[in-house]
């Protein structure tokens, strides 16, 4: 069964060596997170080569992405690197301290806190772990007392409980870290913390001010997201359900409701979706996830993720080649139990503005009736393919592309997959054939197998696509 749902991974020490690289990608990952907060300009690079030499190696196409770190709300560090706080402490957070942190206070990375907060304001430290209540802004220092105590070590993050942080979500790093992603040629941009759809806007001009073509990702992570969520969805390519500062922010118990909402939008924008933080959290140092786990990425494949995200368990964990296999397990026993969506349900209510969308549902409204093995997709751009994967369908869409950057970008559309195929001719019903013959050969379709093919009468033309075709395969053969 070809797996529907995308597994993306998240590189680093533990995944660096190209031999593991190797075995991630024949493991299941089909995208890899580059996480910029972390390395140099020059270790991207080199990091992206290995990425590209391990999938050739492989003999797959794995798509990158590229995650900017955002603007940094972190405490700074301390004298002993930690400290213990506990319930009715008092302790404050310095804007304007520049040496080492203590039991009393410590400094701050981001500058503008004490204009950001009021007594009152409830601060949630290190991922939520520790709670401070502002009893007073003082100059450059915020007064606070602590609600729930613990340890809090250095550059652990803030969050303000219901958002309300007016920090930018491009910082200047960012905009460097945008001209490194063109360079490595990223399939996926991620902006951090996007508050509105104009946070979306200028990432996508700075990107093509440098050159660079990736798909935008809004990661939704900050309260002030969501009553504007469908705008930023539609200023965006996809989006990540980023659950950790998401959850501090808007609470946890909220999070479950708005992944599924958030997914949903996305799909019903023609826009991806990808489900992201402590899926397989135990698998950093166990070899096997937790029920709860198996059960958490499966939801997320069931609500219509295009996509499920490993950050930690791939990056620094001891198991990043089990934890991509239970994952890849999770996710085709949960699409098993999928029902498939009617393509003819969704075209009442979906108005066609281009003639390749009508062509795309017509293909997935053919393939519903009939009982079909394949639906193939002679694309340029990859918009077929994407609009196709829109409607949840157990039938494989595979992508048929000359263009490189088309396959790695098709690497995160869910149920579609990407296939290498070099148009050779003008006339499309001999593309046609040569395309059934490649799926033949990869042993993807058999002789007799019914599939529905999609192309252009402008071969080698994106956005051409206007030609919708029903083929047993083999019987061109016979005539």
């Amino acid at each position: 069964m070809l797996r529907r749902t995308k597994i993306l991974a998240t590189l680093g020490p533990a995944s660096n060596d190209q031999q593991v690289l190797e075995k991630m990608i024949r493991a299941g990952v089909d995208m890899v997170r580059m996480n910029f907060s972390h390395g140099t300009a020059q270790d991207h690079l080199g990091r992206a080569e290995r990425v590209r030499a391990a999938a050739k190696a492989v003999g797959r196409t794995v798509g990158i992405l590229v995650d900017l770190q955002g603007p940094k709300i972190r405490v700074r560090k301390f004298e002993n690197d930690k400290i213990v706080l506990n319930k009715g402490d008092k302790f404050i957070l310095d804007a304007a301290l520049d040496g080492l942190g203590n039991q009393e206070r410590v400094g701050l990375d981001y500058k503008q806190l004490p204009d950001d907060v009021d007594v009152g304001t409830v601060l949630l430290l290190n991922d939520g772990m520790l709670e401070f209540h502002v009893t007073a802004v003082k100059g450059r220092e915020v007064h606070c007392v602590v609600v729930r105590g613990g340890v809090l070590s250095n550059n652990k993050g803030i969050n303000r409980q219901g958002g309300g942080l007016t920090a930018p979500a491009l910082t200047d790093k960012d905009k460097e870290d945008i001209k490194t992603a063109a360079l490595i040629k990223a399939d996926f941009l991620a902006v951090s913390f996007p508050r509105t759809a104009d946070d979306m806007k200028l990432a996508r001009e700075l990107q093509q001010a440098a050159g660079g073509k990736a798909l935008l990702v809004a990661k939704i992570e900050r309260a002030e997201a969501i009553p504007v969520l469908g705008e930023i969805i539609d200023a965006s390519d996809a989006i990540m359900v980023a659950r950790g500062d998401l959850s501090v922010e808007v609470g946890d118990a909220a999070v479950p409701g708005l992944q599924k909402k958030m997914i949903k939008m996305a799909r019903a924008r023609n826009k991806l979706a990808i489900t992201a933080t402590q899926m397989m959290e135990s698998m950093i140092t166990n070899p096997i996830p937790t029920r709860a786990e198996v059960s958490d990425v499966a939801n997320a494949v069931l609500d219509g993720t295009d996509a499920v995200m490993l950050s930690a368990e791939t990056a620094v964990g001891d198991y990043p080649v089990e934890t991509i296999e239970a994952m890849a397990r999770i996710c085709i026993n949960a699409e098993k139990e999928t029902e498939e969506s009617s393509a003819d349900r969704r075209m009442d209510h979906v108005k066609f503005t281009r003639i390749d969308q009508s062509i795309a549902m017509s293909a997935l409204y053919a393939a519903s009736h009939f009982k079909v093995k394949a639906i193939v997709a002679l694309t340029q751009s990859g918009s077929t393919a994407l609009w196709m994967s829109r409607v949840s369908s157990t039938t494989p869409i595979f992508a048929m592309t000359p263009v490189d950057a088309t396959l790695s970008k098709v690497t995160l559309f869910g149920g579609v997959h990407p296939i290498a195929f070099k148009i050779e001719s003008k006339d499309h019903s001999v593309t046609l054939h040569q395309a059934e013959d490649e799926l033949h050969r990869l042993g993807l379709v058999q002789d007799g197998d019914l599939i529905v093919m999609t192309v252009g009468e402008s071969i080698g033309t994106a956005g051409h696509t206007n030609t919708m075709k029903i083929v047993r395969v083999g019987d061109y053969r016979k005539s």
